[in-house]
């Protein structure tokens, strides 16, 4: 009988200003002005947004960027930014063409881990309400909806899961 081995998930910090981190953020935040808008993205807008909501923050010592390999491909980031007492989860992305093998689970562990070993005692995020896959994701992993932590325009839903 012969098996064959599936690709495997790593993850690795890197600055959002990097060649591979920058390319996912931007196809992070061209797939979240299609899906906003329901359309394809006009030109100009994908940069509007990438401005209105930058990254940068997402390196020591406010944040944390992950990049996500399934195998040896690039496949995916999530970011956290430090608060006090927790973090907060921002960018979490797969690529379509992995989707469904794990890697938002992998993003989520990485990201938990990081988070413990920083001393965050929970981690926060919200999300859009069109994001149905999304929040299906955090609530198979253990993250529960609470009140508003936060005000902006793309602020739907949130959820806090506890790391103690």
């Amino acid at each position: 009988m012969t098996t064959t081995a599936r690709p495997t998930w790593t993850t690795t910090a890197a600055r959002p200003d990097q060649p591979d981190a920058a390319l996912l953020l931007r196809e992070y935040m061209t797939e979240m002005v299609v899906r906003y808008h329901r359309r394809p993205a006009l030109p100009g807008e994908v940069d509007a947004a990438l401005a209105e909501m930058p990254s940068d923050d997402l390196t020591a010592p406010s944040g944390l960027l992950l990049l996500a390999r399934h195998g040896d491909q690039l496949a995916g980031c999530a970011g956290l930014r430090w608060q006090r007492g927790w973090a907060e989860l921002t960018r979490v992305f797969v690529r379509p063409e992995h989707r469904g093998a794990g890697g938002g689970a992998a993003l989520l562990a990485a990201v938990e881990e990081r988070a413990r070993a920083a001393g965050a005692d929970r981690i926060r995020l919200d999300t859009r309400h069109d994001l149905v896959e999304a929040r299906a994701l955090y609530a198979r992993h253990g993250y529960a909806e609470i009140p508003a932590y936060s005000q902006g325009p793309y602020a739907d839903h949130w959820f806090e899961k506890r790391l103690s």
